[in-house]
């Protein structure tokens, strides 16, 4: 019969033995099992640190109440994780029992051989893949396990707080405590004062005290009592010595109150003169009163003097007609609109300013 060979075609089976193609396939089919059968070791130690991540996990969650569930949790999915990939690796070994079983059957069907080293490179791939996620499984055990200390040292944390205020509220208790007794101790010696004062209040001699029934009778001494009292000398008068206020007028109510004597005078009505001196005013003897006397010098029309006539220093002048005169030393000035014109001196000299026309017309 003759035996497939490759290229070669057929041949006799005793001549021409080589390896042939389909050899060829069942060994390339059988390395590609080798390399599925390591993946699968790969992925079985994977599976293992993976199941110890868990464990660690686990210890983690039990000593962190407070997140045990939440690192339970993380533990579980790592566990499914590792048990993903423990049953990737059975289907990979499984892949390579076939692949090797497809090498011993590749002198029947080369097809068989490549199929079976395909499925072995996907399972290994799938091996490699479950690794990963076993590994990531295993970090979140890791970071829940933090979680899971850092929330059982919140807790020592406020087991600590909730101890202190125990204790403070003991130490206000102890004070509260204390300050009833002292209430209790200041109570007592109140009353023992109380009852003291009122002994002291029985025993004293009150024989030499002033008794109200008496109505100041029981003084030592009255007109001593009256000037510790400020009194004057009024209140020992009677009352029939004053005018009562009932006989006062309106208005004589209205001067007695008044401050000053100024303040008298404007209520009754007196003037500047109240306060001038008589002499002076002209009297009825000089025959003249006051309301019919000359009230200016120019109404009267017939002056005339009763002596001699001093001007004291003062010069005479003449009105609008702008002349006066007026002495200057021992002469005599005329003057016109303040200008002097003419003078007469003591000796009798007459000095003009102007020409002197004798036997002129006036």
């Amino acid at each position: 019969m003759a035996i497939f060979r490759g290229d070669g075609g057929a041949g006799d089976a005793n001549t021409d033995v080589t390896i042939n193609s389909v050899t060829e396939k069942a060994n390339e089919a059988s390395t590609s099992a080798s390399a599925a059968a390591s993946s699968a070791t790969s992925a079985s130690t994977s599976a293992s640190n993976a199941s110890t991540s868990e464990t660690n996990a686990s210890n983690s969650a039990t000593a962190a109440a407070s997140s045990a569930s939440g690192a339970s949790t993380s533990a579980s999915n790592a566990s499914t994780s590792a048990s993903t990939a423990s049953t990737q690796a059975t289907n990979a070994s499984n892949s390579a029992t076939a692949a090797a079983s497809s090498a011993t059957a590749a002198a029947t069907s080369e097809t068989n051989a490549e199929t079976a080293e395909t499925n072995a490179a996907s399972s290994a791939s799938t091996a490699t893949t479950k690794a990963s996620e076993a590994a990531t499984s295993a970090s979140t055990a890791t970071t829940k396990a933090s979680e899971a200390s850092t929330s059982a040292t919140n807790a020592a944390t406020s087991a600590s707080t909730a101890s202190t205020q125990a204790t403070n509220a003991s130490n206000s208790a102890s004070a509260a405590s204390t300050s009833e007794t002292n209430a209790a101790n200041s109570a007592t010696a109140a009353a023992t004062s109380a009852s003291e004062a009122a002994a002291s209040a029985a025993s004293l001699d009150t024989s030499s005290f002033m008794q109200k029934a008496n109505n100041l009778s029981d003084l030592a001494n009255a007109g001593t009592a009256r000037t510790n009292l400020g009194l004057g000398t009024a209140a020992t008068t009677a009352s029939t010595d004053y005018v009562a206020a009932s006989a006062v007028s309106t208005f004589g109510g209205t001067l007695i109150d008044d401050a000053d004597a100024s303040t008298a005078r404007t209520t009754l009505g007196l003037g500047t003169a109240a306060t001038t001196a008589s002499t002076a005013y002209a009297t009825a003897a000089q025959g003249t009163l006051a309301d019919s006397a000359l009230q200016d010098v120019v109404d009267d029309t017939t002056p005339q003097l009763g002596g001699d006539l001093d001007t004291n220093g003062n010069s005479v002048d003449f009105g609008a007609s702008g002349w006066s005169i007026a002495l200057s030393g021992s002469n005599l000035v005329f003057s016109y609109n303040g200008t002097a014109k003419v003078k007469f001196a003591s000796d009798g000299e007459i000095v003009t300013v102007d020409d002197v026309t004798a036997f002129g017309t006036i």
